[in-house]
């Protein structure tokens, strides 16, 4: 049987913190009040002000208890119920229009308790309001339930005073098991959600993480819920214990409860039809909208949630999008793409850039006998069409899979690669370098696309969107060894050489092999990869020579990149700037995407110390350290850069001069216009397909329909690009 206590309706609207919570000489709205900058603004009822409010059908257990504005206007409520402290703004005969809804300013039709409402409101049939703050020329009409409790929270991962622990939210991301919960917190980044949900080894770090948590918000209770200055809320059902900024716009929303949901007039937040959100933050400039599910969650600044799409137990980036698919238990990094009804993602880091088809099933724990397993995929994942990964699987970064039903879980350390499953010779076939020689276009465009969409306006961490960098690099370095080693293997097979050779070796013999371009041996070679996958069939590494000089020239290539822009910035450029800059100790240095900020390995080990010492004390110093880091991240990538490239090329550092930084400016230029071709090449296909153009009449409805290629703007804005380096890169053979 439910238990419905009984009590006096005098007392409706009152004793919203408990007596015994109350500080010495506090009353139960000294919060409120904290919150309400106004709160002394107001003045009471006059007696004529009184009649003409029961004149127009209004009631309140106590009138003395309702405070107005000086500038009143009785007229404009209307069959409203008071209960409580209830405190009104200005209200003067007019009318608030926003799109094509124009309504009376005023109160009409609503009950409302313990409130501070703003200036010139709209409050038009609001079945219960109770224990918000409400901003200026704010519109609230056809609402069934809008309250605020004193335990509220608001979507972070704190508890209140006499709650017991087991009342906290935790999201479970990455991985199904809680083995990696965090707390969500309004504030919270990218790479806050990565460090925390990492080292889960460092009991001391992950409990500093949740301290740093319950000392950014209040233990408190009696907090009143807001709505920021011009937002308009209009035919939603249940809004509960949910703070709404400024200037968003909530239609037809089924239920919020416990949310932050941040707007203001430079980022609009929009949630519309449909939508339940429980337990979550909703930062800036988000759009949410049309049957949205999202429970124990967080959605970074200009994301969005539409058409149906689930998101539990999730972080989701800046920039984000996931239409129609169901998404649980993942961190996934800024510039995120899932468009289709029939994807799903589970357990996984995916770290940034990402485009997830239509049928994806990413994540599956069917080879498993617990929920425990994870995905992680680096920068640039793609799996394509109807694609089923099983966990534990691991993918550098830019991997594409060609659709198909994996069988087993993957490693595939190789970047840039096309990954696919041969079923009729049951093979795993890896193409590494795809990218490049055969989608130079989507890969170009992929940074480009991410930087214009960026929309974030508080930039704490510094974003890396370019396909050449740190991790990238230090991926490809990896390959060339893998690729030499798999090489030399492969020769002694076909020689049918059973002798023992170590991986330096190996490696010696291997590029021995690949440099030598008169040399026969590698023709009808077949490479095969060991530990890609975690089945004993062949995995194949087709076009190997040739992505393994491809990988060379990147190398080269993104290290000019890094001197060009060393130059660019530096007044008067020497070249014994840079090789003082450059020929000191270096120890090849592990980078960590950090919520798509590329940070060094050991300044996260010196992060983490800081941390656990106390000489960091908050998420806000810690998000100075982001922006720190990324102040620093421009000469760590030019000494990363050229170091590489040195170790590359076996050119001990301390002999690197301008006649060998010559040599790779003009190679640069060389692989620039090679990629800038390629750009054109690739998408130029789409236009000589035949299977493409057969849908067209003639070559003049194809361009009326996709446009000219002679007119593509990203081309030309490439050719530019082109264009720019030359000239950079001639000027700096000259200042050499």
């Amino acid at each position: 049987m439910s238990h419905i206590n009984k009590s006096p309706i005098s007392a409706l609207g009152y004793n919203f913190i408990k007596q015994h919570l109350l500080p010495a000489s506090k009353d139960e709205y000294y919060l409120r009040n904290i919150q309400n900058a106004k709160h002394n603004s107001y003045r009471a009822l006059t007696a004529e002000e009184i009649n003409a409010l029961k004149q127009n059908g209004n009631t309140s257990t106590n009138w003395n208890n309702v405070l107005v504005s000086n500038i009143f206007d009785p007229q404009l409520i209307q069959y409203c119920q008071f209960f409580g402290l209830v405190r009104i703004g200005k209200l003067e005969p007019s009318c608030s229009t926003y799109h094509n809804l124009t309504l009376p300013v005023g109160l009409y039709h609503s009950t409302i308790i313990s409130c501070d409402l703003g200036d010139n409101i709209v409050i038009n049939n609001v079945r219960f309001l109770a224990h918000y703050i409400i901003g200026n020329d704010a519109i609230i009409i056809n609402v069934n339930e809008m309250i605020n409790t004193a335990r509220a929270k608001f979507g972070n991962g704190i508890i209140k005073e006499e709650e017991e622990e087991k009342n906290r939210i935790w999201l479970e991301v990455c991985n199904e098991n809680t083995g990696r919960s965090i707390l969500p917190f309004d504030g919270m980044l990218p790479g806050d959600a990565y460090l925390w949900s990492r080292f889960r080894e460092d009991k001391a770090l992950l409990k500093k993480f949740q301290q740093f948590v319950e000392e950014k918000f209040s233990n408190k209770q009696g907090y009143y819920a807001t709505v920021g200055d011009r937002t308009v809320i209009k035919n939603c059902l249940s809004i509960k214990d949910t703070i709404i900024g400024a200037d968003a716009y909530i239609k037809g929303a089924t239920k919020l409860k416990n949310l932050t949901i941040h707007s203001n007039n430079g980022a609009k937040t929009q949630i519309g039809e449909s939508c339940e959100l429980v337990n979550g933050i909703v930062n800036e400039g988000c759009r949410i909208f049309y049957g949205v599910k999202a429970v124990r969650f967080i959605t970074a600044s200009h994301s969005q949630l539409k058409y149906g799409a689930r998101l539990i137990n999730s972080y989701l980036g800046n920039n984000a999008t996931i239409s129609c698919c169901e998404v649980l238990n993942s961190l996934i990094f800024p510039a995120h793409e899932q468009h289709h009804n029939n994807s799903f993602l589970c357990a996984a880091l995916i770290m940034g850039q990402s485009n997830i088809a239509a049928g994806a099933t990413i994540g599956s724990n069917h080879n498993s006998r617990a929920a425990d397993g994870e995905i992680i995929a680096s920068r640039g994942f793609w799996p394509g069409l109807c694609v089923s990964l099983k966990h534990n699987s691991i993918f550098a970064s830019y991997t594409i899979l060609a659709k198909g039903d994996y069988p087993a879980e993957l490693n595939i350390p190789i970047p840039f690669s096309l990954v696919s499953n041969n079923v009729s010779k049951d093979e795993l076939v890896i193409m590494p370098g795809y990218w490049f020689m055969h989608n130079m276009y989507a890969l170009a465009r992929n940074p480009v696309k991410s930087m214009d969409r960026d929309k974030r306006t508080e930039r704490i961490q510094s974003i890396e969107y370019d396909f050449l960098a740190p991790d990238t690099i230090n991926e490809i370095a990896y390959s060339l060894t893998l690729i030499e080693i798999l090489t030399a293997k492969a020769y002694h097979t076909k020689k049918k050489n059973n002798g023992i050779f170590t991986n330096e070796q190996l490696q010696n013999i291997g590029r021995e092999l690949l440099i030598d371009i008169n040399n026969n041996a590698l023709q009808n070679l077949e490479v095969i990869a060991d530990d890609f996958e975690n089945t004993k069939r062949k995995v194949i590494i087709i076009k190997s020579k040739e992505a393994y000089f491809l990988f060379k020239e990147l190398i080269f290539y993104y290290a000019v990149e890094q001197i060009i822009s060393f130059a660019q910035h530096q007044g008067g450029f020497k070249i014994d700037e840079l090789l003082s800059t450059i020929q000191k100790p270096y120890n090849q240095s592990t980078w960590m995407n950090v919520g798509g900020q590329l940070m060094l390995a050991e300044e996260i080990e010196k992060l983490k110390q800081n941390i656990k010492n106390g000489n960091i004390k908050s998420w806000d110093e810690v998000h100075v350290f982001y922006q720190q880091q990324a102040q620093q991240y421009p000469q760590q990538k030019l000494v990363h850069a050229i170091h590489t490239a040195s170790i590359v090329n076996k050119i001990d550092i301390q002999n690197i001069n301008s006649t060998i930084i010559q040599n790779w400016i003009h190679q640069s230029i060389k692989t620039k216009e090679w990629m800038t071709k390629n750009i054109y090449k690739s998408r130029a296909k789409d236009y000589e397909n035949p299977f493409r153009k057969m849908v067209y009449t003639s070559d003049e409805e194809m361009n009326a329909v996709v446009g000219k290629i002679e007119d593509n703007s990203f081309i030309q804005r490439q050719e530019e690009a082109l264009s720019t380096f030359r000239e950079q890169a001639l000027s700096l053979l000259r200042l050499l």
